[in-house]
């Protein structure tokens, strides 16, 4: 632990004019160890995300001095020729659109389970059911992506076009619901339906951590005052982890953005916007590159670079907003 010194007095000090101590703080050896390991992880990391972002940089900027912001907002993709650059095409809008779509289907399905889940082991579970729990639950987000992506497809994927038909049957008034064509595989229902599965075990993680810090004394003097162990947890318990709660969907929201191989298992690569989340169109950015970089020419393959490029921007800007909003919360509850 760092040791507090408090220096003496200025010997100019007086009753008349009272000179503050200075406080200064000394850290033993094996607190200067543990900084210096801690600040050089941290600037491995960084250094390593400058790396990643400068190589994607380097190998797609002839993309974007071709095709400029057209190839954020162009929704077409065709490599041409492969010989002649001038007759290639390319544009992720409908990919960006796409993940855009399946991150936020997910996170809105994944975020009450999640909020139930964390309440529930944390005020109701049994400790020595507990401890199992929380066991599985950390063992299930760490299940690889393509495990979920194999379970959608040869399992969910027939329940899950079941559910988008019964919901465009009965729904299909709303803009959202209404698929012209009544193909219901392979939409981004069902792939957001398989990413909300793979987002729930981390967002329950950090929720539960943020709700266990809730102050115990504040819900004993609701329980105190003749309050339910529901108006503890809907007075104390919400607004205290609101914070921990959006963390961990953010955190979630960046998983769904980047998922790669769980999306392109479940959802079919169509190059067009698509807001009707039931029809069987769709794609995302991460699933683009995966799709094409085996066969993908030398041009082509810069473009995905420049593609890689533009969702690691996304995700950093997701994770900044991610920051400042459990900041901001964090001030409010203070």
């Amino acid at each position: 632990m760092p040791t507090q010194l408090v220096s003496d007095a200025s010997p100019d000090a007086s009753p008349d004019n009272p000179v503050g101590r200075v406080i200064a703080t000394e850290y033993g050896p094996s607190d200067k160890v543990f900084r210096g390991v801690i600040t050089s992880g941290a600037m491995v990391s960084l250094v390593v995300l400058t790396l990643i972002a400068g190589f994607l940089l380097f190998r797609g900027l002839e993309i974007f001095r071709d095709f400029g912001f057209g190839f954020i907002t162009n929704v077409v993709w065709d490599p041409g020729d492969g010989i002649d650059k001038a007759t290639a095409s390319f544009g992720i809008g409908a990919m960006l659109v796409g993940s855009v779509v399946t991150a936020v289907i997910a996170l809105v399905v994944a975020t009450p389970f999640a909020m139930g889940t964390a309440l529930f082991l944390e005020f109701y579970c049994p400790s020595w059911l507990r401890i199992f729990l929380t066991s599985v639950l950390d063992l299930v987000a760490a299940i690889p992506s393509v495990i979920y992506g194999i379970w959608g497809y040869a399992v969910f994927m027939k329940y899950g076009t079941s559910w988008g038909r019964s919901i465009n049957e009965y729904l299909g008034w709303f803009p959202l619901f209404n698929v012209p064509a009544p193909i219901f595989e392979r939409s981004p229902f069902i792939a957001g339906m398989v990413l909300a599965l793979m987002i729930v075990p981390i967002t329950t993680s950090v929720a539960r951590a943020v709700y266990s810090q809730a102050p115990r004394d504040q819900i004993d003097a609701v329980y105190a005052l003749g309050g339910s162990r529901w108006s503890g947890i809907r007075h104390i318990v919400l607004p205290f982890g609101r914070s921990g709660l959006i963390g961990g969907a953010m955190l979630g929201l960046g998983r769904a953005l980047g998922e790669t191989v769980a999306v392109y298992l479940v959802l079919n690569l169509v190059f067009r916007i698509n807001f009707e989340i039931l029809a069987s169109v769709g794609g995302n950015v991460a699933s683009l590159i995966a799709n094409k970089f085996g066969e993908a020419g030398e041009y082509e393959l810069k473009a995905l670079m420049a593609s890689g490029l533009v969702l690691f921007l996304v995700t950093l800007l997701v994770n900044f907003a991610a920051t400042a909003i459990v900041g901001r919360t964090r001030g409010t509850e203070s």
